[in-house]
């Protein structure tokens, strides 16, 4: 694509207020900023990156008292007008590190929305709407989500009246150009969120086709977990001279998250569930299984002996997904019972743990469900629930966390009875060293 250069960005760039070109006296310029923080009682870390009052306001209201260091890294150069590569896990505060930036860089209002975020599922798109919806408070900023599963005549009315912020799957956003119902003409701002998984399932063709339909000169956002080679090809097509920053360090993300085994017998599972909600008590927890079957069955198992139990998976009709994630970021649902698919899209900062009630059939699946807790710097929980012949994914999981998982004193309560447990660990150790699990019989 022709690309223009940086300069010519910045005049489509609204000017935001206590942010200056040119500052010949650095005294006015530190005085301003505790002006600034003062008046809004807000963090001087947030009033130093130079946003509106309104925007501090909005921040102090959420309850943001720092940035995290993706959004510290990311908003200076978000408002710049430079493209940018952002490489950060999730939980990190991604949302804000883009959706800042983007508000505070409205113009008035025209034809058709200044800006387009576009996101893997459809729980990841209302939940994207739902966090800019909250750091545009008392601004008049008009958002809509376009995701399918849903009537779609509210988004259709919701073009109609005009709209600033546009966030969306690709095959809904899509469907919309395609009806002439979505005007990207006036669009200057895109991100891709999440763009590791948007690509994973098979999103390229749709999200190169909506790229294609954004005028020149625009301002494109890439945050990703992992940078792919796919990834890079997309981003020296569509992007010009990106920035990068990668604040994943190539780890993954779980440092703030204290994280055990128990092997425990398939018949006990139900149990051992029951018995560790009893003594731990979480504020909010989600428990992953496998297959949407499995889900159901569990919550059925343990809604009589738990309050506040619901099930969430991609079986279900999108209004009833609706309910269960309103009640669930509400307190209502303390305990969700999820599949990966669905679970995966799910940011709540309240959730205390997690639990692989199956273990994943992918390693990084591990890595994504107990992602949901320890968000933002906050500690978490994961149990992993590893069954007697599980030896060889459970390993595989140590290896990518670079980590070895300790058991879970589980006091009085027996998960395992079928083995001997020094036949379990010896069978673990094979798998540890790379082994054959057959030569256990020879050893």
């Amino acid at each position: 694509m022709n690309k223009t250069s940086q300069v010519t960005r910045g005049p489509r760039c609204r000017p935001r207020q206590f942010r200056t070109s040119v500052l010949t006296n650095s005294l006015m310029e530190v005085c301003l900023i505790h002006r600034v923080a003062e008046e809004c009682e807000s963090p001087l870390a947030f009033a130093s990156i130079g946003l509106s009052r309104a925007m501090l306001q909005a921040l102090r209201k959420i309850g943001y008292s720092h940035p995290s260091p993706i959004q510290a890294e990311l908003i200076p150069v978000a408002l710049d007008g430079f493209d940018v590569i952002g490489q950060a896990k999730t939980g990190t505060g991604k949302t804000a590190a883009f959706g800042i930036p983007l508000i505070e860089m409205l113009e008035a209002r025209g034809h058709g929305p200044q800006g387009i975020i576009l996101a893997p599922t459809r729980e990841l798109v209302q939940q994207i709407v739902l966090e800019l919806q909250r750091l545009a408070a008392g601004q008049d900023v008009a958002i809509c989500g376009l995701y399918g599963g849903e009537p779609i005549d509210k988004q259709l009315r919701a073009l109609a009246r005009g709209l600033d912020l546009v966030v969306g799957t690709p095959g809904r956003v899509l469907d919309h150009i395609e009806r002439r119902t979505l005007d990207l003409s006036d669009c200057f701002h895109v991100v891709l969120d999440e763009a590791d998984r948007m690509l994973d399932i098979g999103f390229r063709p749709d999200i190169e086709r909506i790229l294609r339909k954004i005028p020149d000169p625009h301002q494109t956002m890439l945050l990703s977990a992992t940078i792919s080679d796919d990834i890079r090809k997309l981003a020296r097509r569509y992007m010009y001279n990106p920035v990068e920053m990668n604040l994943s360090k190539d780890e993954p993300s779980v440092e703030a998250i204290k994280q055990y085994y128990v092997t425990v017998d398939h018949d006990r599972k139900t149990d051992l569930l029951l018995y560790l909600l009893e003594r731990d008590r979480p504020s909010q927890c989600i428990v992953f299984t496998r297959t949407r079957r499995g889900a159901d069955k569990l919550a059925d198992r343990i809604k009589g002996r738990v309050a506040g139990v619901a099930t969430i998976h991609g079986d279900m009709a999108q209004s009833a997904r609706n309910r269960v994630m309103q009640d669930f970021r509400s307190g209502a649902i303390s305990v969700l019972v999820a599949t990966d698919v669905v679970g995966r899209g799910i940011d709540v900062n309240g959730i205390s743990h997690v639990v692989n009630f199956d273990i994943p059939d992918d390693p990084e699946n591990y890595v994504h469900r107990i992602g949901r807790t320890g968000r933002m710097g906050k500690d978490g929980l994961a149990y992993l629930f590893v069954g007697p012949d599980q030896g060889e994914p459970l390993t595989a999981i140590e290896n990518l966390i670079n980590k070895v998982l300790p058991t879970l004193d589980l006091q009085n309560f027996v998960a395992h009875r079928r083995e001997d447990r020094s036949k379990s660990s010896r069978f673990r150790e094979l798998w540890s060293t790379g082994s054959s699990p057959n030569a256990y019989s020879n050893a």
